[in-house]
């Protein structure tokens, strides 16, 4: 974390976003305003048709402070093309490219399974969500994907760190290389390669379709895993179901 102030006191920006964002982060601060909490909150404004000046405040605003708390803030599918989402605009600028979810079963939550306890660390930067896209013709439409070996090897390295430092013993790389196997293949190679610099903790590699059904089937198997961009997004959202939903799943991006 960042150095304190004087007095121990930390500064965070604040971002409320959009819907339900600004009531949440109204119940936040009060809570740490009754918890005693030595944190004092900059706010800012971004909504999801924010000029590019409120995002250039907001995003020199978590660079000073270094952490950043933040709402919702909706994806508005009626803008054009070229307006690109601030959630992805913020995530890219600052780079922060690791996502990481804690789904673990809590006590007084009645689901499915128990004794779920999963890190989950994705790529945040890069795939198909590089927002790479363009009409070629009319009515063809093409998305790029890409996948690079220095930031496959980044957040691969990322995650083994954080399984060392949690006291993990398992890391199971996310992929579809039988299909994609240039792109997936890459990203699971440099994992493999990663793996060989963490002696003390298991590898394995599970292709994603097979690993949406082991989560809903047997879910205790997984300890950390590593998941490129999209593959990310969609198997965080079935772990979340998994314990609850997603309201009950802290989550981070970390630059």
């Amino acid at each position: 974390p960042p150095p304190a102030k004087y007095g121990g006191r930390h500064t965070v920006t604040l971002i409320p976003g959009d819907g339900i964002g600004p009531e949440l982060m109204l119940h936040v601060k009060e809570v740490f305003r009754h918890a005693c909490v030595p944190v004092d909150f900059e706010e800012v404004r971004v909504s999801a048709e924010a000029p590019e000046a409120d995002l250039d405040s907001a995003i020199t605003a978590i660079r000073r402070n270094g952490v950043a708390l933040k709402g919702n803030i909706e994806t508005n599918h009626n803008l054009p093309p070229s307006h690109k989402s601030r959630n992805n605009l913020i995530r890219t600028r600052l780079d922060l490219y690791a996502n990481v979810i804690h789904c673990r079963s809590l006590p007084g939550v009645e689901t499915r399974h128990r004794d779920v306890d999963i890190l989950m660390v994705r790529e945040n930067t890069e795939g198909e969500y590089s927002s790479l896209e363009h009409e070629s013709v009319a009515g063809v439409v093409e998305s790029l994907k890409i996948i690079t070996a220095g930031r496959s090897r980044r957040i691969a390295h990322y995650a083994f760190r954080l399984a060392r430092a949690a006291g993990r013993r398992s890391v199971t790389a996310v992929h579809k290389a039988n299909i994609m196997k240039l792109g997936d293949g890459l990203f699971l190679k440099c994992c493999q390669e990663v793996a060989a610099e963490y002696p003390e903790i298991n590898f394995s590699s599970m292709i994603v379709d097979n690993t949406t059904m082991q989560l809903v089937s047997r879910p205790q198997q997984f300890d950390v895993m590593v998941l490129p961009n999209l593959y990310g997004n969609v198997v965080n959202n079935v772990c979340a179901g998994l314990v609850g939903g997603p309201g009950l799943v802290p989550g981070a991006n970390y630059g």
